[in-house]
């Protein structure tokens, strides 16, 4: 029989297993919820030096007596409880069978589990002060560590009511890690409505990011659940059926990244080459004009690693757009903006606004007549220049974009959430698009329709996320044009 140790997260202790353990005994399996030092539920106080090392010998003990009578174990680590989980993994492998990642990152060697807490308001409440991190005091403080969908309400009162204050160190401390875990089977659970699914991985392991590499190892498999952040609460018999699955050899296995990378495939379209000229993180594809030109300034998503190259603006499909427009009569700006992580929003948004400004100071630019086209999650830096549009910029595009934080973004109380404004904007939808992407972009266009804004939406029926790098020329070209074509006509009006 299988023997699950299942680890929770912050605030919470081995009481919120409680329908999933019952879920998987009754499939046969054992199964062995933890409560972590200082965390209630009857486990040991917390002391003064309770840190993330503490709670790594908490899972250790769980493994030796579980794992000496009934062979190796397989830890599911939620939220925080991974780095406990896989603290005591790389220290135990030869009595683990598998680490189940629930809806949770993946941390490395010399990271505190606050690198994988997104919010910076959470951030820095765990960094300040010297007692124990208050727990989330209601559901809309819950719903700021992750997505409560799915929860009933008397299960979020119990959360609320049975939540434990947070040892400080456990959230400050650096996990140490030998390296031995990195050999062991992996399986990833996302909760789908928090924000994280395998279609959105998918997605960034085709942006080339070095860091996921490790996802396409064969070791590792991958399961969504249709929730929110909490499914042992939400969704405890299919939790516990996913990870029976897991232990059964079932599970999505990503393909390794082939010699060519979507982001380096052609651009659909055949495009002539106009001059180009380099200034610090900013191209300028200029057209063949005597006299001052609209501009079109293009805005990547990601997040793209520091390390991927070429970058953005060397891209076939940002270099096609920029040369199509320059082809026609408009000086085209593609930006390297430093939107690395889901945490550099703000500077990505600095970069943007900087490159404006450099594009707009240009002589050969007409500086009344620019636009604004953002692609994917570059969609959020929008919100700035939809909040309060200056008189010069004539329209926002955005393709395939995303138009609201994801719950698991860590977005929850920034600027970061674009509404549509009395400005034209041309929004190309792909009907092939990762379904949390896509709510995002119904509930824009709805309000769009609800308030009367100037909004024109290309359709593209056949399209994925990116179809420019990703589908034949019959698929891409028609949309593409339609949004150029639309892009020029608030440019020469």
């Amino acid at each position: 029989m299988t023997a699950y140790v299942l680890v929770a997260g912050a605030h919470t202790g081995g009481w919120i297993w409680r329908e999933t353990a019952r879920a998987l005994r009754e499939a046969g399996a054992r199964a062995y919820p933890v409560t972590l030092t200082g965390m209630g539920d009857g486990g040991r106080p917390a002391g003064p030096d309770t840190d993330l090392e503490t709670h790594i010998r908490d899972v250790l003990e769980v493994i030796d007596a579980v794992a000496a009578a009934e062979g190796p174990v397989v830890l599911v680590g939620h939220d925080y409880g991974i780095h406990p989980v896989v603290g005591a993994a790389d220290r135990r492998p030869a009595r683990t069978a598998r680490v189940v990642h629930l809806d949770t990152g993946i941390p490395r060697d010399g990271d505190p589990p606050l690198a994988l807490y997104r919010d910076q308001e959470l951030r820095d409440r765990a960094q300040e002060g010297d007692g124990p991190v208050p727990p989330p005091s209601g559901p809309e403080e819950w719903a700021r560590h992750g997505s409560t969908a799915g929860v009933p309400a008397d299960a979020l009162a119990r959360l609320t009511d049975r939540a434990a204050p947070q040892p400080r160190a456990t959230l400050t401390r650096p996990l140490r890690l030998t390296g031995a875990v990195a050999a062991l089977p992996v399986t990833g659970v996302f909760c789908t409505a928090n924000g994280s699914s395998i279609a959105l991985v998918e997605t960034l392991v085709g942006l080339g990011d070095p860091r996921l590499a490790v996802l396409t190892e064969p070791r590792v498999t991958f399961f969504d659940l249709g929730t929110g952040h909490w499914p042992m609460l939400s969704a405890p018999r299919g939790l516990a059926d996913v990870l029976l699955r897991a232990v059964a050899g079932e599970g999505r296995r990503l393909a390794p990244r082939g010699e060519q990378a979507p982001r380096q495939r052609p651009f659909p379209l055949p495009v002539p080459e106009l001059p180009r000229e380099r200034h610090g993180r900013v191209d300028l594809h200029l057209p063949r004009a005597e006299r001052p030109s609209p501009a079109v300034v293009f805005v990547h998503g990601g997040p793209v690693s520091p390390d991927v190259r070429p970058t953005p603006r060397d891209w076939p499909a940002f270099l096609g757009y920029a040369q199509l427009l320059s082809s026609q009569g408009v000086v085209a700006a593609t930006v390297d903006h430093r939107f690395h992580d889901l945490t550099d929003f703000d500077r990505a948004a600095h970069d943007v606004a900087e490159a404006v400004a450099l594009v707009r100071a240009d002589p050969r630019v007409d500086p009344d007549r620019v636009a604004l086209w953002f692609f994917s999650a570059g969609g959020l830096l929008c919100a700035d220049w939809l909040a309060a549009p200056p008189p010069w910029l004539r329209c926002v595009a955005l393709s395939y974009p995303v138009l609201a934080p994801l719950p698991n973004w860590g977005l929850y109380a920034t600027r970061f959430h674009p509404a549509p404004a009395a400005l034209p904007t041309v929004l190309t939808r792909v009907a092939l698009e990762v379904p949390e992407i896509a709510a995002t972009v119904d509930r824009f266009i709805a309000s769009a329709a609800s308030s009367g804004a100037p909004l024109e939406v290309v359709e593209a029926p056949e399209a994925h996320h990116a179809f420019e790098s990703r589908d034949p020329a019959r698929v891409s070209t028609p949309p593409l044009r339609a949004a150029v074509s639309a892009v020029l006509g608030h440019l020469t009006a």
